[in-house]
This record gives C-alpha cells, structure tokens and sequence, in this order.
C-alpha cells in the first residue's frame, strides 16, 4: 500500500510536468508570433522539443525531482530545482545547436524555459503543500513501546510527503519507559478500548513494532477493528516500504526464508549477466584510449603504479583479485589494513579526483567482464573486514548471496564509506533491500543515480 500510495504520487507529479511542458511550450508559440497557434506552428515545433523534453524529464529523475522526500517548500528543494532547470537550459541549446530542425529556436527555448521555469514552479508550490495537507495525510498508530519504534515514528512525522503522520503509539505489558520527544506523539495503553481508540483518532493504518504473541487481547481487538477498513503492517515490512532498507535488528532468520527467494531470479540473473558482459566490454574498448593518461596522471602526482590490485570477497565468499586505478600512496596501509574514511588523508590529489568521477572505478570493468563481480551489486569488502563484521553485525554473510558491484542501492542511498561498524551495518541494511526486491528496474534506477553522483562529482 505504501508503494502503491507513493508510486501514485510520483505520477501525478510525472504527468504535471508534462502537461506543464507542452502547455508552456504552446504559450511560448502564442507569445512568439503574436497569434493564435495553428496546427502547422505546432507541428513544426512540437517533436524537435519532445527530445529535448525527454532528457529534461530524465535530469528532474536525476536530481530526486521526483523523490517524495524531496517534496518540500524550502531553500533546498528550489536549488535543486533552479539548477535542474540551468541543466534543461544547456541540453536544449546542445540539441537545437547541434540539430538540424527547420525552425528557429534560439528566441523560442528560452522563452519556453523562462515560462516552463515560472509555471513549473507554481505547480510544484502547490503539489508540495497539498501532499501534506492534513486531509490527505493517514493517521497511523504504532504497536510496541520500543526504540525501533520511536525512530520509525521520527521518520514518518519528518517525511509526511510519504502520506503518514504517526499520532500514537500503544504501550504494551511489559514495555520500557521510554522518553518521547515528539508532543504530538500520544502513548496509549492496552487498558484503553483500542477499537474506540482507531475511531476517535481516525487511524488508517497499524504498524505493528511488537511480538503480539503475549498479548491475545491486543491482537483480537486488531481483529475487530478490520471492519473500520485499516491496513496492517509488521515493522519490517512498513520500514522496508517506507526507508528502502531492511531493519537487521527486526528481523530473524525466518524473514530470510520468507523473503529471500532466489529460485524467483533466475531469468533476471540471466540477463543481468548478458548486459553485464555486453556493457563492460563496450566501456573497455572506449576507455582504453584513455589509460595510459590517467597512469601518467597517477604517477607523477604520486610515485608507483597507476593500478592498484586488492583481494576482494566476492558471490558465496569466493576470493577475487579487484583492479582499480590507485587512489593513495603506495604505503598507505604498512601499518596493516584500515577502513576508508571521509577525506582520508591517505588519498593522493589525482586520487581525490579520480574517486569524486567515479573514474578509479574503471579497471574493475575487467572484473565484471569476467564474472566476478556486477555493475550492480554490495560493495565488495576485504576478506579481512568481512571476518570481523560477520562477527559484529548480524545476518552479514548474506550479503555474499549475489555478486558484488561496481554501484548499487547502498552506495547510492547509504553512507559514503563503511568506515565503521555502524556505517557498516546502515550499508548491509540498503544492501538486504536490494537482494530481496533486486530487478531491471531497481538496477536501472540505480543507475540513474550513479549518473547523478558522477555528475555533480558526489563520489568519495
């Protein structure tokens, strides 16, 4: 449901922008000649501009436009948007540029950006304030006075763009006293009518963040609420939906077995492994002219080789050989292995360079080329790193289920660096995701935005 509701929204806000695109362009038309707009003006106009358009849609993509999160009438969301809006302006003067098109669009785009930009804006005002619009938002209650919960509840109350707003949480038997922050947060205890309770407080929906086995009235009050049309989620479900990661500390191994479905991915695999090789091979043969420049760069900005070769664990713990054009000096870990960190000084000035374009990452097209790893998949640890963190952080080895990668929905979505146990587990967390709901589209989206981050130099 919490899909669904999002993936509605994110259309609604896909078609606005549609319409306002043409709408702005046939305004555009009437202001350039000065009368009404024929069928023969928009016919000249209107398919040279939809592939301008469509580049435009993807840079929105790119830039999270399109990310119910980033749905806010603030400073930020309109940085992003006016520097979306300079990008459109660059792709569509290249194209006009560069195409030959009949017409003359020099005086037409920019008017069309100026009008696109002003409407669009207005649009997305609106857009973003009707999303959290209390009559649009659905109350949901939280079952179990726990930690997990209370974080669960920050999350939903600070991204109402999502369509929640978390008004309660019922104290079960047994539960600690825990501090709530939030004021609009209200405790509710299993002695209230809890069927009265989702009445008077409108709740649509009931996360339930508690084993409910010790408390049969709990769940036979549940019960009797399903005539009042309310949607249950587990926690892990609901964060899973709701943050795009699987929360390690709420679940055991039978979730695994429940959801972990590998036999379902053969297909996919297949196919994956097919454009793998295909693509790995094409960016190889178009990158090697380059080589011998990037080494060149390497060494004099630093003595030793310009690739650098580590061993790496790979799909079911097997060991591989990862090649990498070498970001660090050369004696960067004599004193044994340690994790990267943000702004290691251990990184060579080209290798700042090299790791904020993702270009280091470009040797490692042999890898995939060859197998060992994927263009996306859980970042690939050392052997080293991987014995400790099994023992650290629960449920780490499945991780190893599916190939490594050169991307993936970690690297995008979580910390820049597994520089810490904690990093480390917040990573593993992204990953579990992706290895349960991986497919085309999810790869494809990531790959969107990996573009994003090599563009705007977001790499580490």
């Amino acid at each position: 449901m919490i899909g669904i509701t999002s993936r509605i929204k994110r259309l609604i806000l896909a078609a606005g922008d549609v319409i306002i695109l043409y709408f702005s362009l046939w305004l555009t038309l009437l202001l350039r000649f000065q009368k009404p707009v024929t069928n023969e003006i928009w016919n000249k106009h209107w398919l040279p501009f939809t592939i301008v358009f469509l580049p435009w849609l993807m840079i929105f993509f790119i830039n999270k436009l399109y990310d119910l999160e980033t749905a806010k009438n603030g400073i930020k969301f309109y940085g992003i948007l006016f520097k979306s809006l300079i990008w459109c302006a660059v792709v569509g003067f290249v194209f006009f540029y560069i195409a030959t098109t009949g017409i003359s669009p020099k005086t037409i785009l920019i008017l069309d950006i100026v009008i696109f930009g002003a409407l669009l804006t207005v649009w997305r005002r609106f857009f973003n304030a009707l999303i959290i619009h209390k009559k649009f938002l659905e109350n949901a209650l939280i079952v179990g006075l726990t930690e997990e919960a209370l974080v669960l509840a920050k999350q939903v109350n600070d991204k109402q763009q999502m369509g929640f707003r978390a008004v309660a949480i019922l104290k079960l038997p047994g539960d600690r006293d825990l501090t709530i922050i939030d004021s609009n947060l209200e405790v509710a205890t299993t002695e209230q009518n809890l069927k009265e309770f989702i009445n008077i407080k409108k709740i649509k929906g009931v996360i339930v963040a508690a084993n409910l086995h010790d408390s049969p009235e709990t769940i036979n009050q549940l019960y009797e609420s399903l005539p009042q049309k309310i949607a249950i989620w587990d926690l892990p479900k609901f964060a899973e939906e709701f943050t795009g990661k699987i929360l390690v500390n709420t679940i055991g191994q039978l979730w695994f077995l429940e959801n972990i479905k590998e036999s379902n991915k053969k297909i996919y695999e297949a196919e994956k492994r097919i454009a793998d090789i295909i693509l790995s091979f094409l960016m190889l043969a178009c990158s090697i002219p380059f080589l011998p420049f990037i080494c060149l760069a390497i060494k004099l900005d630093s003595p030793g080789p310009g690739f650098f070769k580590q061993q790496r664990t790979g799909k079911n713990g097997k060991k591989f050989m990862a090649v990498k054009f070498r970001t660090m000096a050369v004696n960067a870990e004599k004193n044994g292995p340690r994790w990267a960190q943000k702004n290691d000084p251990r990184v060579t000035r080209i290798g700042r360079f090299l790791r904020k374009t993702r270009i280091d990452e470009i040797p490692q097209l042999v890898n995939v080329f060859r197998g060992e790893m994927s263009f996306i998949g859980p970042r690939p640890e050392r052997p080293e790193f991987i014995a400790k963190l099994k023992e650290a952080i629960p449920f780490y080895e499945i991780r190893l289920l599916i190939k490594p990668g050169i991307t993936g929905w970690a690297q995008v979505m979580g910390p820049a660096y597994g520089g810490s146990e904690a990093e480390s587990l917040e990573k593993l967390q992204y990953d579990l995701y992706y290895i349960k709901n991986r497919s085309l589209t999810l790869d494809i989206s990531i790959l969107l935005k990996t573009i994003k981050t090599v563009l705007t130099g977001g790499g580490q």
